[in-house]
């Protein structure tokens, strides 16, 4: 049973900075890909970042693009999203997401992020 458990998110200031980790756990094989996705209020989900399960290639939604990244830790299947300069169009809950084969999607409860003054 694949698990993803996020964490980190909060309330921060614009101009602040947030780090969210996901656990992820119960499954084995090398050929997944994984990532963040973000959604709004009143707005649809939409992919933030993720790394490839082809060549661990990096891929950026625009609007984060010089300000977010992603980072992982496989010895602890772990993967982390450090956001700088965050600003309130980033406030969102923000789910962690793992595809596997290409095919079985699984993701996590979310955790609310809220860039406010």
């Amino acid at each position: 049973q694949v698990q993803l458990v996020e964490s980190g998110g909060g309330l921060v200031q614009p101009g602040g900075s947030l780090r969210l980790s996901c656990a992820a756990s119960g499954f084995t094989s090398e050929n997944y890909a994984i990532g963040w996705f973000r959604q709004a209020p009143g707005k649809e989900r939409e992919g933030v970042t993720c790394f490839s399960n082809t060549d661990d290639s990096i891929k950026y939604e625009d609007s984060v693009k010089g300000r977010f990244a992603i980072s992982r830790d496989k010895v602890k299947n772990m993967v982390y999203l450090q956001m700088n300069s965050l600003k309130p169009e980033d406030t969102a809950v923000y789910y962690c997401k793992l595809t596997a084969g290409g095919i079985y999607e699984y993701w996590g409860q979310g955790t609310q992020v809220t860039v406010s003054s």
